[in-house]
């Protein structure tokens, strides 16, 4: 069964500031954007403790988003310094906390530092956070509800505009192994027929998944979208691209959103994916998904 996620809009408009609730879950986030805060700074959750995340202009292209993640007593006064603070300018804000107003400082340092540690493993936006903090210790019964608190969190944060948990390669549990190994009719695996360079995809839930150690042309054509441009730039940037000398090699299993977009930047032009992926009897990834 689904949960039922609720979103508030505070001041009517689809823009504006909000909040939002899951069922029966015990947590709550606020949105707002920096020309709004001064009105949004004057409610009383803001003076509880909780976590945030600053959204900024990211300083390189290749992202679309700057994150820096914080934990506060009281999320009015932490807002405040950095209010002041000229190195850290922000356009927006998300921030959770306890509607039961129990989250103990303990408490909020953990999931600080899970949403770090996470954030980092996407690798998905420029992080302002450099260091990876401490986990604290926490009772078991206390890690197991702070272990739900942040999968409440990781709902909410794309409904409220904020993508930087959303991983660009597969993030494995420690010693698992994808299997990709054999052909089957849940794991069909795709060659690119062009030869210019030699790259595997197969489909997971995830996305559609360049496998490790494929290649990628490095030359891009003229007339190439800005998109995967940027795609490229944010790959070799966030060192899932490593220049070979020839070509580019995939570091780790990279998530696309169709099969054009990973052929896009396989081959380094724009391509009809659907057609350009074959599977080892020769048929096109079109014929044998249907589409």
């Amino acid at each position: 069964m689904g949960k039922k996620l609720t979103v508030y809009m505070i001041d009517g408009s689809e823009f504006g500031s909000r909040y939002a609730e899951i069922g029966n879950w015990v947590g709550k986030a606020f949105y707002t954007t920096r020309a709004q805060l001064s009105t949004m700074l004057v409610r009383d959750e803001f003076n509880n403790p909780g976590v945030y995340c600053l959204k900024s202009k990211p300083n390189s292209l290749s992202f679309t988003e700057r994150i820096y993640i914080g934990e506060a007593e009281n999320i009015r006064e932490r807002i405040k310094i950095h209010l002041k603070d000229s190195n850290r300018d922000f356009d927006e804000l998300i921030f959770f906390i306890s509607k039961d107003e129990l989250l103990t400082k303990t408490q909020i340092k953990y999931l600080e530092a899970s949403l770090i540690k996470l954030a980092r493993e996407a690798n998905a936006s420029e992080l302002e956070n450099t260091q990876l903090p401490s986990f604290p210790t926490l009772h078991e019964a206390d890690v197991s509800d702070m272990e739900y608190f942040f999968e409440q969190m990781k709902l909410i944060f794309p409904v409220m505009g904020y993508t930087f948990l959303k991983p660009i390669t597969l993030i494995r549990q420690q010693g698992e192994e994808m299997a990709i190994r054999q052909n089957g009719p849940q794991n069909n695996i795709y060659k690119n027929k062009s030869g210019q360079v030699h790259a595997t995809m197969y489909k997971t839930d995830n996305g559609f998944i360049i496998a490790k150690g494929s290649q990628a042309n490095k030359q891009l054509a003229p007339s190439i979208s800005d998109t995967y441009k940027r795609l490229q730039k944010k790959l070799i940037d966030s060192g899932v691209l490593l220049d070979k000398g020839e070509f580019y090699e995939f570091l780790d299993d990279t998530i696309f959103s169709s099969p054009s977009a990973a052929s896009n930047i396989v081959l380094g032009r724009q391509s009809a994916g659907p057609i350009e992926w074959i599977n080892d009897k020769g048929q096109t990834f079109k014929e044998v998904e249907g589409y």
